[in-house]
């Protein structure tokens, strides 16, 4: 079936939950105006559930309602993974045969992100999801600069390291500071690079992997994604082919 409809208590009913806030002190004015919204939004009928003031000029509000639009899957578009997903031994294995040296990974967190959580879970050892981060590969060799990197000081390093890859993680996403500082980098490593730069690779949880060429970069990877996803990206990217086929 590709035509769906959102489904709340019973199958087909198009009820749906959206939550959002309001510049407005909390009040039966605010929740009428969220009712207003969420109206206008399409949803019909409406019904405010929850509302909590945030501070004493904004309200939060979690609005339960039933809308009309339907899905059809057919017409969905996503990007979609387009190489295997390999074992830590294939990973050191493919390296060691491709490559015949380490494979170098830079990585950190640029501009004022303080962020580490989301690339310490692709390279630290702990790893996230049950998989060992990218540290654990011996193939691999590792530079996680942590948080607040400048861009001046990546493309230094990773140019120090001669780096075969640099990833960089954005969780700070107010008024698209992520997109901001991926096209920054972006710029930058071209300009001191040129086609010899590393591959760039980005990730965070507002970002749409169907941005790559838009930023100016090589891979985009949103939430959820694994360590051993990201290897294997980089064994498809960095290593040729015919080397990997085992």
């Amino acid at each position: 079936m590709s035509i769906l409809r959102p489904y709340g208590d019973t199958t087909g009913d198009g009820m749906v939950q959206v939550s959002f806030t309001l510049p407005m002190p909390h009040s039966k004015v605010a929740e009428g105006a969220a009712e207003q919204l969420a109206h206008k939004m399409g949803i019909d009928p409406a019904l405010v559930v929850h509302a909590k003031a945030m501070g004493p000029d904004f309200t939060f509000f979690v609005v339960y309602g039933r809308v009309n639009h339907l899905v059809d899957t057919d017409k969905v578009e996503v990007v979609e993974r387009d190489y295997p997903l390999l074992t830590p031994k294939e990973v050191n294995a493919a390296i060691k045969t491709g490559l015949r040296r380490r494979l170098t990974v830079v990585g950190g967190c640029i501009g004022t992100d303080a962020h580490t959580v989301g690339i310490d879970a692709i390279l630290n050892i702990k790893g996230f999801a049950g998989e060992k981060g990218l540290e654990y590969y011996r193939e691999l060799k590792v530079v996680n600069l942590g948080a607040q990197v400048s861009v001046p000081q990546l493309v230094e390093r990773a140019r120090e390291e001669k780096a075969d890859a640099v990833l960089v993680s954005q969780v700070v996403t107010q008024k698209d500071a992520h997109l901001r500082n991926t096209r920054e980098l972006a710029a930058a490593f071209r300009e001191a690079m040129g086609e010899q730069r590393p591959l760039l690779v980005i990730g965070g949880p507002r970002f749409d992997p169907a941005m790559a060429a838009d930023l100016g970069v090589d891979k985009v990877f949103g939430r959820g994604t694994t360590p051993g996803e990201v290897a294997s990206y980089l064994i498809s990217a960095l290593v040729p082919q015919k080397e990997n086929a085992a």
